[in-house]
């Protein structure tokens, strides 16, 4: 059996930086994250990178996982058949598929983890790490308060480094961080030209930069609104508001870490948990532009937010007031390493 760590999920953006988060800091000496070498690139931690799978599964396979079917080690296709073979000291997975592939991998010796409630009972896994507001419970089980990330303070030290230019952006920084219409919260037109209108308020008032990162959900017309609203003939006053438009990846290097860590004030979408959870472990102004759209899960978990003084609802009116910075990733690693030990 070899001794490196696995990660396996579908590839989805959230899904793998949650399973790379846990899996770098449980292959971290001493169970202390090791410190970016860029805003984007985590060092390898003295027991290496993990290895990443991002998998692709076949009918009948993809629709059923993470239920077990006859022949199931055939659904990620031949390497992956054959790798099983040879498994990891340990895994993780997020998501439907990497749920699967766990199961795999436990049966054929390996210990794994699964982040995201499975729908499936927990004694399929070694450990399941899923969010607060889940039904999902156990003996295994540990919860979190939103997603799994690695930005802390080493991490945002490191991303200012990389990124110097964007400390020359007027100050307070407005950074507003944009998500997609989803069922549990659905942006739309107007909620939008409401943000808009309150951060050109808050702009009026204090001066600086509003600066905007878009996410893989970003619809283009969410995108295309943000152009025209920042364009000069569209501002009120005909004046171009100071700041970086990062929608898409013509728009050139995604600038995400280094916003994020020279923000002042952080606004985001209530859709995204995991721009959320992020923004929440900075320790900057943390705003939630429409927290009132939030449905289910989602207004649950911003509600939480709300509670602990993580994050405060976008007002025209608010002044910058630090936010008390969250961080699950620690407490969640030194739970799995207890649970496995």
């Amino acid at each position: 059996m070899t001794t490196s760590i696995w990660v396996v999920t579908d590839g989805a953006a959230g899904n793998e930086r949650q399973a790379l988060a846990l899996a770098r800091a449980l292959a971290a000496p001493d169970g202390v994250l090791a410190t970016a070498t860029t805003a984007a690139a985590p060092a390898r931690s003295a027991s290496g990178e993990p290895r990443l799978w991002r998998l692709h599964a076949r009918s009948p396979w993809r629709q059923a996982a993470p239920r077990r079917l006859p022949c199931s080690e055939r659904a990620f296709g031949e390497e992956f058949r054959v790798a099983l073979a040879q498994p990891p000291r340990m895994a993780i997975g997020c998501g439907r598929l990497g749920a699967l592939a766990t199961r795999l991998l436990r049966e054929a010796g390996a210990r794994v983890v699964q982040i995201l409630d499975p729908r499936l009972p927990p004694d399929h896994w070694d450990v399941l790490v899923v969010p607060e507001h889940d039904r999902c419970r156990g003996a295994n089980v540990i919860t979190v308060l939103g997603s799994l990330h690695e930005v802390d303070a080493h991490w945002l030290a490191n991303a200012r480094q990389h990124s110097p230019a964007l400390a020359t952006l007027p100050t307070p920084r407005t950074l507003l961080l944009l998500g997609g219409p989803i069922g549990n919260a659905p942006l739309d037109a107007p909620w939008w030209q409401r943000t808009l209108a309150t951060l050109r308020a808050i702009h009026a008032r204090e001066g600086g930069s509003v600066s905007v990162c878009a996410s893989r959900r970003t619809p283009a017309w969410l995108m295309a609104a943000v152009r025209r609203a920042f364009q000069t003939d569209a501002a009120p006053d005909g004046a171009i508001i100071p700041g970086i438009r990062w929608l898409a990846a013509n728009d050139g290097e995604n600038p995400y870490a280094g916003l994020l860590a020279h923000a002042d004030r952080i606004v985001v979408s209530p859709d995204s948990v995991n721009m959320l959870s992020e923004a929440a472990a900075t320790g900057a102004d943390v705003r939630i532009a429409g927290p009132e759209l939030a449905r289910g899960k989602h207004a649950a978990f911003i509600a939480s937010l709300l509670r602990l003084g993580a994050a405060r609802p976008l007002l025209a009116q608010a002044h910058l007031q630090p936010t008390t910075a969250l961080h699950e990733l620690p407490r969640v690693a030194a739970r799995v390493r207890a649970m496995l030990a």
